[in-house]
């Protein structure tokens, strides 16, 4: 079994498992169809091994534009194996296409298999896969955005995700932890997204057998805290209105920035009930995570729909896109296949708030809050410079409350539109 994910949604590794050891460029890999992969540089680490570039074996190093990634792990840790049976039975080149010119889609968010086999060096096996490279994750998106996604770009997302969830729901699987840092974009199209991480994914349906219903008190709570189903919390396995539902609480987080229960993800129980709550008062729910002339009835409606399903049934996939093709057209807008990736309303991006916490943190050291200092403006290169005691202050959506933040230095370019937010 996976193991489960810490609170924050990211996964560490326990003491019993392996980590793996950084190969050098130019490793040669012989996969199980004895084709020769040649490693280059690694890219990224999960919680048990490493992701690197890489390319079909030839003289030729590899290049910085590889096109496939390889993942590796210590042959013993069981993340990767879980992953790969997933890829070997759903995410062949050859399925994939199939899929998509039989339901006429110019593009499936689902990275191919190329590859996969066992790796000796040092005395150590290893395990890898071969698929192929993405680009930067969508929590890094969302963060660049202030943590606030347009709601145009939410739907979109939400229409390419039924795409692959369709996908991997009719060959037998469901994912069970989708968010934006398992959501990537393409290394060479902007406008398409891929599904990753498939660790925790679950054969719900061996050989179109629907698996039953069963509570299992050791499992309870798998998956990231604040997106798992109520499902999961239950220790129940897996299914198709699992990962729905899971979809839902991403498309709410993302167009008002944070779900009522992140702030006591470290009590389980807690957000259980709160996600039992929002099932059973979905527009209350609703009206909790947004103002009257924001909330998205579109997403009431996909939630709803999600509500009425049974454990086993097949999720109406076409109506929910219509539903989120409505909410499309009711900002007179549709789906161009254009996912633009701009702060929503009211939001500030990352590296502006980064740069005024830097600020905060230089004039904190030069006073102690005993003595208050005068207002000071002063003109500099199109810039105000205002030192003042307490002055960021944090509006809080859900409360409605100003709360004083911190003191210090912080730059403005426009102060206007800055009081006015």
């Amino acid at each position: 079994m996976p193991p489960k994910a810490k609170a924050a949604g990211k996964r560490s590794a326990p003491a019993k498992r392996k980590l793996a050891e950084e190969f050098p460029p130019g490793e040669v890999l012989t996969d199980t169809g004895k084709k020769a992969w040649k490693l280059g540089t690694p890219i990224g680490q999960g919680g048990f091994g490493l992701l690197y570039l890489a390319d079909e074996n030839s003289a030729k190093s590899v290049s910085a534009d590889a096109r496939y990634v390889i993942k590796v792990e210590p042959s013993e840790n069981g993340p990767l194996f879980s992953e790969l049976k997933f890829y070997m039975r759903a995410a062949k080149p050859e399925l994939i296409q199939s899929w998509m010119r039989s339901h006429k889609l110019k593009n499936l968010g689902v990275p191919r298999y190329w590859g996969s086999g066992l790796h000796d060096r040092g005395g150590k096996r290893y395990r890898f896969m071969v698929i192929d490279r993405l680009g930067t994750d969508l929590q890094k998106k969302f963060e660049e955005c202030g943590k606030r996604f347009p709601r145009k770009l939410v739907l979109q997302l939400g229409l390419c995700l039924l795409d692959i969830l369709e996908y991997i729901h009719d060959h037998e699987y469901v994912h069970a932890d989708i968010k934006a840092s398992n959501l990537m974009l393409s290394d060479t199209d902007p406008n398409q997204v891929y599904l990753v991480d498939y660790g925790l994914a679950y054969r719900y349906s061996p050989d179109g057998v629907l698996k039953e219903y069963k509570e299992d008190p050791k499992r309870c709570h798998d998956g990231t805290i604040e997106f798992t189903s109520i499902d999961a919390h239950k220790g129940a396995s897996a299914c198709r209105r699992s990962d729905l539902e899971i979809l839902c609480y991403c498309m709410v987080q993302w167009l008002c920035g944070r779900l009522p229960w992140e702030d006591k993800l470290q009590d389980p129980i807690y957000v259980r009930d709160s996600k039992l709550w929002c099932q059973e008062n979905i527009s209350q729910f609703m009206n909790k995570c947004f103002s009257a002339q924001d909330k998205p009835d579109e997403i009431q409606k996909f939630m709803e729909e999600i509500k009425s399903l049974g454990y086993q049934d097949k999720p109406p996939y076409e109506k929910l896109r219509s539903i989120l093709l409505s909410g499309l057209k009711s900002i007179q807008s549709k789906d161009d296949g254009k996912l633009e990736f701009a702060p929503a309303n009211g939001a500030v991006s990352l590296p502006a708030k980064k740069a005024a916490k830097r600020k905060i943190a230089d004039v904190e050291s030069e006073t102690d809050g005993s003595s208050t200092k005068k207002k000071k403006v002063t003109k500099k290169k199109g810039v105000i410079r205002c030192h003042v005691v307490y002055l960021l202050l944090i509006f809080d959506a859900h409360s409605q409350d100003i709360r004083v933040k911190a003191t210090g230095t912080i730059w403005i370019h426009d102060p206007t539109s800055w009081i006015n937010n």
